[in-house]
């Protein structure tokens, strides 16, 4: 099968994923083998690329957010059929037995695998996956479109859940205006939310006051009133301290990505006392997965997307840091 595979972490702009043919993935016994036609393009990819998140496997087939049809099943796995088609996230499997597989909260086991870092991913042809992980998607909808959903719609939602109680009159604010924060928005609109959105791309605040946004602006600018909860998606610490300083008194500030430059020093007075909650989110679990896809194909959340050609992958990745794309970047496979 054709993948894009990488050896050596490098900035992007030096194209390290290259295209090799390398041998077909067997599913094991609970597996599925799942024949890849889309994968979005996520910024934790970018993150991997270039050596901020160290490797774990050499070398490695990144992507999680593939969208497929069942190709073959292994032995003993049951949940799934040939031709069914299936998403494979980045939780690739747990362990299932710790304290906190046995509490729900299974994106924090010590022992999980993660898809396209751990195991081989979706920026290839084919990939394997256990049945259990695996995920049954919406029909209706293309499965370009259906890939962001994957990752960027997973944790937004996770991160939604995090900010305690939204509903309608609650003002939820947002950092950043990529792939999760696009689709994060139309659940928020859904709950009943006022949503502010602080983006430095103009393109950005357009598509976000097309997607119901009730205000945009930039860092420098001052939101209409304070909201009560804040999602962070952009991978920039300073971030961090504003939206405690802006935040309404009893509010949450949940940070939303994988990596994150420097936080700076913060004052107490001003960013973390009158009870303000600061958490982050760390993936996302089966539930938020299945959860989540249930009310996009219930609302018909919409994915604004780039595409690109497997062979691409790099020219994504650079688009993806230039912060040039609008939506979500996805690859289309086969």
């Amino acid at each position: 099968m054709k993948a894009m595979v990488l050896t050596t972490p490098a900035r992007v702009h030096e194209r390290p994923l290259v295209l090799r043919d390398v041998p077909d993935p067997t599913p094991g016994a609970g597996e599925v083998l799942v024949r890849v036609s889309s994968c979005g393009v996520c910024r934790t990819d970018l993150h991997e690329v270039e050596g901020e998140l160290a490797m774990r496997r050499r070398p490695v087939i990144p992507g999680h957010q593939a969208v497929g049809r069942v190709a073959e099943v292994g032995e003993g796995a049951v949940q799934f059929s040939v031709g069914d088609r299936v998403g494979v996230p980045w939780l690739h499997h747990t362990c299932g037995s710790c304290e906190f597989c046995g509490r729900g909260t299974e994106n924090l086991c010590a022992s999980a695998a993660f898809t396209g870092w751990s195991v081989d991913g979706g920026y290839a042809e084919y990939l394997a996956v256990p049945e259990s992980y695996a995920l049954a998607v919406p029909s209706g909808v293309d499965d370009a479109e259906t890939a962001p959903l994957l990752c960027a719609g997973l944790i937004g939602y996770r991160a939604l859940r995090a900010c305690g109680e939204l509903g309608p009159g609650r003002r939820l604010a947002m950092y950043g205006f990529g792939a999760s924060a696009h689709l994060t928005i139309q659940v928020a609109k859904h709950f009943g939310c006022h949503v502010f959105v602080v983006t430095r791309s103009e393109r950005n605040r357009e598509l976000a006051t097309a997607l119901g946004a009730d205000w945009t602006g930039g860092r420098e600018d001052t939101m209409p009133a304070r909201p009560h909860a804040s999602i962070i998606f952009a991978p920039a610490g300073p971030m961090v301290r504003d939206a405690l300083g802006a935040i309404e008194r009893g509010g949450v500030v949940v940070t939303a990505g994988i990596f994150m430059s420097p936080v700076p020093g913060l004052d107490y007075v001003k960013h973390l006392y009158d009870e303000k909650t600061l958490r982050s989110v760390a993936h996302a679990t089966r539930r938020d997965g299945r959860e989540f896809l249930e009310i996009a194909g219930k609302i018909g959340v919409r994915t604004t997307t780039q595409t690109f050609a497997l062979e691409d992958a790099n020219e994504a990745l650079i688009a993806l840091a230039d912060g040039a794309v609008r939506g979500a970047a996805v690859l289309r496979v086969s």
